[in-house]
């Protein structure tokens, strides 16, 4: 099964370090970043983890709930979390999924020809409080994910969703946005306090506040 970006997250009801969660219900119409990481106990995994623990309160800022899942059993998971967070020193807070069927990484495809058909690769799913999927990602098992990548992704998302605005190559929150094709120049100046017009199709303004 592929998913495509706008597609119902599946959801699923799985056994975690967290207890048992049915993953829309506890979502809850918050955001989420549902991630696959290869095999506990394994070097870059161990980062990623523990990278996502001391992210915690950038993820409540932005109202974001972070899911991690492998095929490893509840009980390798748990005995897990110590060596997680003696090396970030931050305790894992979000649930780890235990997918020891290989169900859920199925649903969403995280185990992929050629990468070992007993151990997920380094999926990424962004899911909305609408439960849809807005942004997908997978890295190879040797190249560790960019947090901060998944951090500018979702204030661009959640400012793109509020605003008639897109975001150019490179940008980063508090830089200039693009205004939307779909405004004129004359409705874009009277909606937004600045408006530089590159050409017809390419206009600039300021970040507009979250208010």
């Amino acid at each position: 099964m592929t998913i495509r970006l706008g597609d119902e997250a599946p959801d699923f009801t799985a056994d975690t370090t967290a207890g048992t969660l049915s993953f829309h219900a506890w979502k809850d119409g918050s955001w989420a970043v549902l991630f696959s990481h290869p095999a506990d106990f394994t070097p870059v995994c161990t980062t990623e983890l523990a990278r996502t623990a001391s992210l915690a309160a950038e993820f409540e800022r932005r109202g974001v709930k972070a899911i991690a899942l492998s095929v490893d059993s509840l009980d390798s998971h748990r005995g897990w979390v110590g060596d997680i967070a003696a090396f970030g020193g931050a305790t894992v807070e979000f649930p780890i999924v235990a997918d020891p069927a290989r169900e859920i990484a199925t649903a969403y495809d995280m185990i992929h020809p050629g990468e070992g058909e007993t151990s997920t690769v380094r999926s990424v799913f962004i899911v909305d409080p609408a439960n849809r999927v807005r942004l997908t990602l997978t890295y190879p098992k040797s190249v560790g994910r960019n947090f901060d990548e998944l951090l500018r992704v979702l204030d661009a998302l959640q400012l793109t969703d509020r605003a008639a605005v897109s975001t150019p190559a490179d940008w980063q929150p508090g830089q200039r946005v693009i205004v939307s094709p779909a405004l004129s120049t004359v409705d874009a100046r009277a909606r937004f306090d600045e408006v530089e017009e590159v050409t017809s199709y390419l206009r600039w303004t300021p970040q507009p506040s979250a208010g």
